[in-house]
């Protein structure tokens, strides 16, 4: 039998685990597999060789800023990162945490009347972004409740 796996910090990072486990082996993969091809295909040149292995270092790159999603919580606020979108919002303006059945990842309703995607908190995770997104939740309404340490 295993023993029970420690219950993160409130505060502690929301980083998605199998998609960012995933994006680095891909990322892995990508420059291996590009770079022997450009080394290994006779009658290329160098251009060609250095074309091919700069496509697998800009897939190679675009998967590592896959693997960087993250949700901090900080004293400002909660700072998102996701694919394309940073940004640090504010405590008093996210109104609610949502990860409705058949979305991608969790939501923040935000006081402007829009939404803000969550990418760290996946439902590829299964159970594990279900529990996160609760987690994100219970953080969000401590710290609006005006405790700043949770």
């Amino acid at each position: 039998m295993s023993a029970p796996v420690p219950e993160p910090p409130l505060d502690a990072p929301f980083r998605p685990r199998r998609g960012r486990a995933m994006a680095l082996t891909m990322a892995g993969a990508a420059l291996v597999v590009f770079g022997v091809v450009a080394l290994l295909v006779p009658h290329w040149g160098p251009g060609d060789r250095l074309m091919m292995f700069g496509f697998g270092a800009a897939m190679a790159a675009f998967l590592w800023r896959y693997a960087a999603i993250t949700a901090l919580a900080r004293a400002e606020g909660l700072y998102v990162r996701n694919l394309f979108l940073t940004r640090t919002v504010p405590w008093d303006e996210i109104l609610g945490v949502r990860f409705p059945e058949g979305d991608a990842w969790a939501h923040l309703d935000l006081a402007e009347g829009d939404t803000l995607a969550v990418m760290a908190i996946q439902r590829a995770d299964a159970a594990t972004g279900q529990h996160e997104g609760h987690r994100l939740a219970t953080l969000v309404a401590s710290r609006q409740s005006g405790s700043t340490n949770p």
